[in-house]
């Protein structure tokens, strides 16, 4: 059958499906041959995975499969759909061969470009200086939020690798896309008993992971089921690699020897093991990610991501004053990290992520280094490597354990049937509705190189169209209207968000002590912002207007304005005729409730307002374009999901498509540094969360003078 080595299934030349012209072979593996093809209708290039190791496998089984990858199809597209960060699946079929046998073949989306692995060797001989771990991070995490996603749906990669990570671009360059390859492969080979004793019998030994990132569970049983945990190890050590210029954690010169290298105790792989300098919080992030009994490791990639995010992209000292104490930003950070509830912090949550899409063939960046010219789904080497006869087929994984992650509910929609957004009864005065005023839009430097918080970082340009803002935030009073015409929900009367590291009984005070601040059922605060309500709520009641939640660049666009001005009012330095922060009436507040003291003061003067202020107050903050209370009051949330920055240039930004974390702006009554006042200061939280600190302003386009 294999009558030659460029063409081992003799394909080339010929029709799949009727509609796929075979052009030539892509790559070769342990369990399947990639070619390449031309889609006859569409006319455009595809790649074919055949998975030509069920040539040896008897009908039964064959028959068995083709139902799984059926399957595994489905969901690999239900996955594409959700993050352009994983390669896209667009059919499935079988292939019958000259003897009447046949075998399962998918179809996926043609990327040229190189594996990670193979552009890490090119960077290191190319003399390319080693990736700090903030730039590995921002580089893998459109990898990182896929799996998140794919973990949501409590799917697992299980066999993660370099190989299974395909970089389109050249890697160094701001516009680098990365994908995942090879989503539910291994399962669907590991969980076939039969199919391993057939193999068995006819020479071909096969694991359903690759020993060199593989977790201490996929050696030996006697630590439990594989799952989303074992991607969390696999991921660790590929961020470990990317800052040692590729060179591998594990070592060990076959199998044997790197499952020894995966379980020993004593040889955990952290950063300081390898002689990395990294922060105590960076060292036990990964400390844990990398421990032998899954029980001790994060459940998902969210809650390792998350959690070294935190670390990472915040000033160390910085953080610290805002997660010792509970209050300030602490509720704003907090994450829960539960086995149920584990959270990607940039989001990508979610879906989608900060490549944007990609679709098509995906030319390689002219002098990239370009020896694997297409990898698809890993095929790579293989997917499934040959191991060591018995003993490799004795270590496949079995059952689940006892915990599943949560299902993520569908992002909620903005939009509204015809008869909801009419009973808003929109006016308009002039190009804007009425209480919004127009912002110039044109180019600005998004985000701040200047020192300080981190996730403002990198500064990049960012082109956007003109649109109408409002004026101040939306108060109690106006959100009531909305309400009361039976369009929106009431906001809460006690805030709901993560606990992070703090008791249950702590926990609780807060939420007690902070309802005091929640403004819904207060009746002296109509002329108050909204606050104590997710971001769903303030998305359905601009809905309910006609308009949106401004995107993250119209925000700062907005607040930093087009003349060069330090803060949104201008370039005094912030006090207490400028914001609604914390000053001393906060201090105060914290300490008539038993509350931890302020990690610091954003103003040593008593603004007059322990909680918000009327949304009409301290005009002398307004905007180049008329907005008030851009920073101060209550942050506000956008219409994106969070997102690390990349640096390359972009136009009218949107964020991923869609997370599990909203970005947050502007600082609130209890902002504490001076950080939150560069109009460049942006933070997250859950979508879910209901804060006594978050409001939220609306956003529109301008409407078109009447010829």
């Amino acid at each position: 059958m294999k009558n030659q080595d460029d063409d081992p299934l003799g394909l080339i030349g010929t029709t799949v499906a009727d509609k796929y012209k075979i052009v030539e072979l892509a790559g070769e593996g342990g369990f399947s041959a990639v070619y390449k093809a031309e889609h006859l209708i569409w006319h455009q290039p595809v790649a074919i995975k055949f998975f030509n190791v069920l040539e040896d496998a008897k009908p039964d089984v064959r028959e068995s499969l083709l139902d799984d990858f059926i399957q595994e199809g489905k969901l690999m597209t239900q996955l594409s759909s959700e993050s352009s960060a994983i390669v896209q699946a667009r059919d499935i079929g079988k292939l019958t061969l000259p003897d009447d046998e046949w075998i399962p073949f998918m179809v996926l989306e043609w990327l040229e470009g190189t594996p990670l692995h193979e552009a890490l060797e090119a960077e290191k001989a190319a003399g390319s200086p080693a990736r700090s771990l903030e730039e590995a991070m921002r580089f893998l995490e459109p990898a990182a939020a896929a799996l998140d996603i794919a973990h949501k749906h409590n799917v697992a990669h299980r066999d993660l690798k370099p190989a299974n990570i395909m970089v389109v671009g050249d890697a160094r360059a701001p516009g680098a896309v990365v994908k995942v390859l090879d989503f539910g492969i291994a399962k669907i080979m590991a969980a076939h008993e039969k199919l391993q004793q057939q193999l068995m019998l006819t020479g071909h030994q096969i694991t359903a992971f690759t020993p060199n990132h593989g977790a201490p569970e996929q050696f030996t049983r006697k630590f439990g089921a594989t799952g989303p945990w074992t991607d969390v190890y696999a991921m660790a050590l590929i961020v470990l690699e990317a800052i040692r210029g590729g060179e591998r954690v594990l070592q060990g010169k076959n199998y044997f020897e790197l499952g020894v290298s995966s379980c020993d105790p004593n040889k955990r792989p952290t950063p300081r093991s390898l002689g990395l300098n990294v922060s105590d919080g960076v060292e036990a992030v990964f400390t844990r990610a990398l421990a032998i009994e899954p029980k001790n490791r994060y459940p998902n990639m969210g809650a390792f991501w998350g959690e070294l995010h935190k670390h990472v992209f915040v000033d160390a000292d910085t953080w610290k004053s805002h997660s010792t104490g509970g209050h300030a930003a602490a509720q704003l950070a907090a994450t829960e990290l539960a086995p149920s509830h584990g959270e990607l912090a940039p989001s990508s949550a979610a879906p989608s992520t900060t490549t944007g899409g990609l679709s098509g063939m995906v030319p390689s960046a002219p002098g990239q280094a370009n020896t694997g010219r297409v990898m698809l789904l890993g095929v790579v080497l293989g997917g499934l490597v040959v191991a060591g006869a018995a003993f490799a087929y004795l270590l496949l994984t079995g059952r689940p354990l006892g915990h599943s992650n949560a299902t993520p509910t569908a992002a909620p929609s903005a939009s509204l049937s015809a008869s909801t957004t009419a009973s808003a009864a929109v006016k308009w005065d002039g190009p804007c509705p009425v209480g919004m005023k127009v912002v110039t839009g044109g180019s600005f430097k998004m985000g701040s190189d200047a020192k300080g918080f981190k996730l403002w970082k990198p500064a990049h340009e960012v082109t956007i169209d003109t649109f109408c803002l409002d004026v101040h935030e939306v108060s109690v009073a106006k959100y009531r209207t909305c309400v009361k015409a039976d369009q929106c929900k009431a906001a809460d009367a006690r805030p709901n968000f993560p606990k992070g590291k703090i008791s249950d009984k702590e926990h609780a005070k807060q939420l007690d002590s902070f309802a005091e601040l929640c403004n819904w059922d207060k009746t002296d605060r109509e002329d108050h912002p909204i606050n104590c309500l997710d971001w769903n709520r303030a998305n359905q009641y601009c809905a309910w207007r006609e308009s949106k939640l401004p995107t993250e660049a119209q925000w700062e666009l907005a607040a930093r304005g087009t003349d060069g001005r330090k803060f949104p009012w201008g370039n005094d330095e912030a006090d207490h005729t400028y914001m609604n922060a914390a000053g001393t009436e906060w201090k105060r507040w914290l300490a008539s409730k038993g509350l931890p003291k302020p990690a610091g003061l954003m103003y040593k003067q008593d603004d007059g307002f322990v909680g918000t202020a009327p949304v009409t107050k301290f005009p002398r903050a307004q905007t180049e374009s008329g907005q008030l209370n851009m920073v101060g009051n209550v942050w506000e949330w956008t219409n994106d999901w969070y997102a690390l920055y990349k640096a390359e240039p972009q136009v009218n930004p949107r964020g991923p498509a869609a997370g599990n974390r909203k970005a947050i702006r502007g600082g609130g009554f209890n902002g504490e540094f001076s950080l939150w006042v560069n109009p460049a200061a942006r933070y997250h939280q859950l979508a879910t969360a209901s804060v006594h600190v978050i409001g939220f302003r609306c956003a529109a386009e301008v409407r078109q003078a009447e010829k």
